[in-house]
């Protein structure tokens, strides 16, 4: 049977996205978060149409884009999106739907509530804002993680506004239980906080997974109240190139009177690329999530063979594994061994926030093959 996965490193190393051109040609890239991955046929049929008719110019009406995602957010998470004007808006990418967000409910200096390890880019978001990330990390990682409710209650009290929330989790896969987003929303609500629910991976939510992913707006009326949720296509159908990005709100004129208009930021061909994700490629994104489940059973059986030393709880969403690598004995950053010795390239623990000292992410949205070299390379580096 074909699988999106079938690329060669030969193949790869053809490409000039940033994965693959930032490293040297004896490095085997398993850093940020791009797949190896062949295009989704409808999205690659969407692209080419607008090359043939000239249409190349700058984004135009976003009701394509806002309807096919209400479409699949219904479809795949019973989650209505649309019903008040304004309620969906487009931005040119995540991080710059939550900057915007944040500018608007901020002012410098103050603090933002984060649960490392988390996605390295919030630290670098948080900081063109003078913005101080105010850390409640997540609790029982070595088991997969949970969130810190009464650290999260305590860092509100302390006068925190914002929360930024990474669900489903990076790096940890993990699946947040609606009782718990319930709990956010409250503890928010309480404090007169906003949560910032970047959904960015929520496709990519394996079909094995003990939960559902819980869109953030739907978990309670008072999620709905407190929430903005973000969305894109490009993780979970790789085209973070194409540019284009999904803010979600449920209440009329909730969006922050200080937000700057973003009508010109997406990317055109990111909004066609869209529209034939969310509503001509799920067969795709079925197909793609049933070979990273596999692959997160290949990861862990290879771990066991090469690496037993390397604690690796498998989540259940997305295509990033986070590696407890404390009893190697490779100090805080361990990826820079690997990197040095194995010429394989992880991302850096401690990029993830404190907590991430002694840990590396692995990306393992790649083939079966250059996964089993990724690990290969990594236990060389120990050799």
């Amino acid at each position: 049977m074909s699988t999106p996965f079938d690329l060669s490193l030969a193949d790869m190393r053809t490409h000039r996205s940033a994965k693959w051109s930032r490293v040297p040609d004896d490095v085997l890239p398993a850093w940020t978060a791009e797949m190896d991955v062949r295009t989704a046929p409808a999205i690659r049929e969407a692209l080419h149409a607008a090359v043939d008719r000239d249409d190349l110019g700058y984004a135009g009406d976003p009701a394509p884009v806002v309807d096919a995602f209400a479409g699949f957010a219904r479809d795949t998470w019973g989650w209505e999106t649309q019903g008040t004007p304004g309620q969906t808006r487009t931005f040119a990418d995540v991080g710059q739907a939550a900057r915007e967000t944040l500018r608007a409910l901020t002012s410098p200096g103050d603090q933002v509530i984060i649960n490392p390890p988390v996605y390295l880019s919030f630290y670098p978001w948080l900081a063109s804002l003078d913005l101080q990330p105010l850390e409640v990390p997540m609790l029982d990682v070595a088991a997969g993680g949970r969130l810190d409710l009464d650290g999260m209650q305590r860092a509100l009290e302390s006068g925190a506004r914002v929360v930024l929330l990474c669900t489903p989790h990076n790096p940890l896969g993990y699946v947040y239980s609606r009782e718990e987003l319930a709990a956010v929303a409250e503890l928010a609500a309480a404090h007169d906080a906003v949560v910032i629910s970047d959904e960015i991976h929520a496709p990519l939510v394996h079909p094995g997974s003990p939960r559902p992913f819980v869109p953030f707006l739907t978990v309670s009326d008072t999620a709905r109240e407190v929430g903005i949720a973000l969305h894109s296509p490009s993780k979970a159908w790789n085209i973070a190139g194409l540019k284009l990005a999904v803010g979600v709100t449920a209440v009329p004129g909730r969006w922050p009177q200080r937000l700057a208009p973003a009508d010109w930021s997406p990317s055109i061909l990111g909004q066609y690329a869209a529209v034939a994700a969310y509503a001509d490629s799920r067969d795709w994104l079925e197909g793609t999530l049933q070979e990273l489940e596999r692959r997160t059973a290949q990861l862990s059986d290879l771990l066991a063979e090469q690496l037993p030393e390397v604690g690796f709880t498998p989540g259940h969403a997305s295509y990033l594994a986070w590696l407890d690598c404390r009893r190697l004995g490779l100090g805080d950053d361990p990826a820079r061994t690997f990197l040095e010795r194995g010429r394989v390239l992880l991302s850096a623990g401690p990029d993830f926030g404190a907590t991430g000292a002694g840990f590396a992410r692995l990306n393992i949205g790649t083939s079966e093959e250059l996964m089993a070299e990724a690990v290969r390379r990594m236990a060389s580096a120990l050799t």
